[in-house]
């Protein structure tokens, strides 16, 4: 039963994938190799659920195989001694060997039940097993007692920070930064050197193993959870939209957000027109994942949708990457909306969209190797420089 509940997830989670999936898959022709890979799932599946109906039907027939060998003992014994009985007895016996097999139907009736529901039971029991282990799962960050609900202000310093997502393997070794409250800090560095694992340390989604990050000179363990992420905005590469309308995805359903604080906030983005244009303006529906709309518009949603939950920290994470030059534009318009006045971290490959930062750290393999302004690190003629140089060309 266990191997079923198993077979199904697996059945689940592939045709939702696949569905999900379904351009790429066709965009490389690759539907019979997959269509060969979902018949192996199925047949595994199948043959999980002939094995839990072959233990059914063992089971149901045994129960049957019991009650009716205790009957047949039951006569076979009483024939037995059933001449050597004076005619008294024999009436007596008679009565308590009706009762005792009215007694032993009552008996079995509900085990025949019970193995009736023997397959659903089984189910249910290894279901519940699975939703147990989801509640008993202590992979979770707690408030520590000393928690604080406290108004953020912006000043955000890293101190000799490090992290491991596997014990032994460092992700960022001895972090050490500080960015004045309102000041832009811009981070770039080559794939897997470190710069979204800093992002998801400062809102929390991991703790840091080593040193301390602190945020208004208060650790950041000192905050309430909730009053941390409530102050920190973030805008993903990926952009995930929810089914439902634009209103409802740049409000996130706050009842406290107004539709015309939802438009103003659009004009300052610089999307109100564009939302205008939709058949149903604020209130189109986008469909799951934003699938109505194109990578450029999703992202200027996420603009809008940070901007109006006015967070003291704002976070972009390659928040110009995959996008073309006017839409490339309308996002940096976005992100100088959103960075004045704020404390800010970016995230880049694209060098050009964080000339302006406050300050620039080059990440290599979880390590800072260089820091300073734009104009500093070019000076230097270092890794950055080098960088620079490789992206100008390419352009």
């Amino acid at each position: 039963f266990v191997s079923v509940r198993n077979a199904i997830a697996s059945l689940n989670a592939f045709v939702q994938e696949h569905i999900s999936g379904m351009q790429v898959i066709q965009a490389f022709n690759a539907e019979k190799k997959e269509q060969n890979q979902f018949e192996k799932i199925n047949q595994h599946h199948r043959d999980a659920n002939i094995s839990a109906i072959f233990a059914y039907s063992v089971f149901f027939p045994i129960v049957e195989i019991i009650l009716a060998f205790s009957m047949g003992l039951l006569v076979w014994f009483t024939a037995r001694n059933a001449y050597q009985l004076s005619p008294l007895e024999a009436a007596n016996v008679t009565g308590n060997i009706v009762s005792f097999i009215l007694l032993l139907n009552l008996l079995f009736r509900p085990l025949r039940v019970i193995a009736d529901k023997f397959n659903v039971l089984q189910m249910g029991m290894v279901a519940g097993e699975r939703v147990l282990m989801v509640l008993a799962n202590q992979d979770f960050i707690e408030d520590s007692a000393k928690a604080v609900d406290r108004k953020i202000k912006g000043k955000i310093e890293f101190q000799h920070v490090g992290f491991s997502y596997i014990e032994g393997t460092s992700v960022l070794n001895d972090i050490s930064f500080c960015v004045p409250q309102g000041q832009t800090l811009a981070i770039v560095g080559h794939t897997g050197s470190g710069k979204s694992t800093i992002i998801s340390l400062i809102n929390r989604l991991y703790q840091h193993s080593e040193g301390n990050i602190l945020i208004d000179d208060l650790r950041i363990e000192d905050f309430h959870l909730s009053t941390l992420r409530r102050q920190i905005g973030v805008v993903l590469q990926d952009v995930y939209l929810f089914s439902g309308s634009v209103f409802e995805n740049v409000t996130l359903r706050d009842p406290t957000i107004t539709l015309e604080e939802v438009k103003e906030a659009a004009k300052l983005i610089g999307i109100h027109d564009f939302i205008e244009q939709l058949p149903e303006g604020y209130h189109y529906n986008v469909m799951e994942r934003g699938g109505t709309l194109s990578m450029g518009q999703r992202q200027l949603l996420s603009f809008m949708r940070a901007l109006l939950f006015k967070p003291a920290i704002l976070v972009l994470d390659e928040a110009t990457s995959s996008v073309d030059s006017h839409t490339e534009k309308m996002i940096q318009h976005a992100i100088e909306v959103l960075t004045e006045g704020r404390t800010s971290i970016i995230i880049a490959h694209r060098l050009s969209t964080i000339r302006k930062a406050s300050q620039i750290l080059l990440l290599d393999k979880g390590v800072i190797v260089e820091s300073g302004t734009h104009e500093e690190l070019i000076k230097s003629k270092g890794a950055y420089a080098f960088l620079h140089i490789l992206q100008d060309q390419k352009d």
